[in-house]
């Protein structure tokens, strides 16, 4: 909702409610002695600066393992998380600190100016006056010409997400344990990241913050190659019901091209949602930043559960190459042959 000549916009009363509703959330259990902390993500950085990412939550206390680390439970537990709306959190990066403000759904996404080498870095977040964590930026060098972006959902793990029941099965009970990698998609991930060394992985999907943990966990439990994460908030903007999934990719691509004018990216998707018509408008904004895409086509059972497929478009014109397959050996096999994986091979 836009702002008027008679004053500022209005937020959507959903918003509004929602905001009361974790506020009125957060009161109790501050009662209870609980206290606010930072849930860190994956982020990225370039020459003279580094995006962070996180989220400020009052968190459930939950067992511990063993090893000192929290026990590995379902996913419904990350969503009962509170967020602290418009927290201070201080980020301590390069011997120097910087306070920044979280969003309405506690989100921290910044933004700092800061030096650092190329490769993956360590800054700390700290809220409230509590105890510092450590998060990892990807700092991309000024010689890097080559990145990958990939979606999540059908494309690196298979979730059927557009069907809300199987949604929010996968979301709320099933633990990464039980998740299924798509078959061949590691492998064709870090045959990319081998064959061009320092180049940015980002993964950019729909799915909400509250599963970025457990997303982590299983990322690296199946040897995806690490990389940034970048998710979205289900909750209300100021004025939709709920957040545009297919904007926060777009935004985000257009964010990427900006930040990295010299790099080409290979997009990564799936038939099952929009990423194809999501690719193909960032390829006329940006031809000059899209090395490649490749999709990954459902198989006949998952299109199913899905509610189908995309129907693909002729892109034999297009400047760069498209390829589709049904498995990670398949994608492998077809960028090499078009030259986006050089010297790889696909039985490997």
């Amino acid at each position: 909702m836009a702002a008027t000549p008679h004053g500022p916009a209005r937020i959507h009363w959903f918003a509004r409610l929602e905001h009361r509703f974790h506020a009125w959330r957060e009161r109790r259990a501050r009662r209870r002695g609980r206290v606010a902390s930072v849930l860190p993500f994956p982020g990225y950085g370039g020459a003279g600066w580094v995006r962070v990412v996180g989220r400020v939550l009052v968190l459930p206390r939950q067992p511990r393992m063993d090893d000192g680390d929290d026990a590995r439970v379902r996913g419904w537990r990350s969503f009962v998380g509170i967020p602290v709306s418009f927290a201070t959190v201080t980020v301590s990066v390069g011997g120097q600190d910087h306070d920044v403000v979280a969003d309405r759904g506690g989100v921290i996404d910044t933004r700092v100016d800061v030096d650092l080498p190329p490769g993956w870095q360590t800054v700390t977040m700290s809220v409230e006056g509590g105890e510092p964590v450590r998060a990892r930026v990807f700092v991309v060098a000024e010689d890097v010409h080559f990145g990958v972006v990939s979606d999540v959902d059908d494309t690196v793990m298979v979730t059927a997400l557009p069907r809300p029941l199987i949604a929010a099965w996968n979301s709320f009970v099933v633990d990464e344990h039980a998740r299924i990698p798509v078959p061949g998609m590691a492998v064709l991930l870090e045959n990319l990241m081998r064959s061009a060394p320092g180049a940015p992985m980002v993964y950019l999907s729909t799915g909400a913050w509250n599963v970025a943990p457990t997303l982590n966990r299983f990322l690296g439990r199946h040897l995806f190659p690490a990389g940034a994460i970048l998710l979205t908030d289900w909750g209300p903007t100021h004025d939709r019901w709920f957040r545009s999934g297919r904007e926060h990719k777009l935004t985000n691509l257009r964010r990427l091209a900006e930040e990295f004018p010299d790099i080409r990216w290979l997009l990564i998707g799936d038939d099952g949602q929009h990423d194809e018509a999501i690719y193909t408008q960032f390829l006329s904004e940006h031809p000059d930043a899209v090395a490649a895409v490749a999709i990954r086509r459902l198989l006949p059972a998952e299109a199913v559960l899905a509610g189908g497929r995309v129907a693909g478009d002729d892109h034999s014109a297009d400047a760069v190459p498209w390829v589709s397959a049904e498995d990670g050996a398949g994608l492998l096999e077809k960028l090499t042959e078009v030259g986006v994986v050089p010297g790889s091979d696909p039985d490997h």
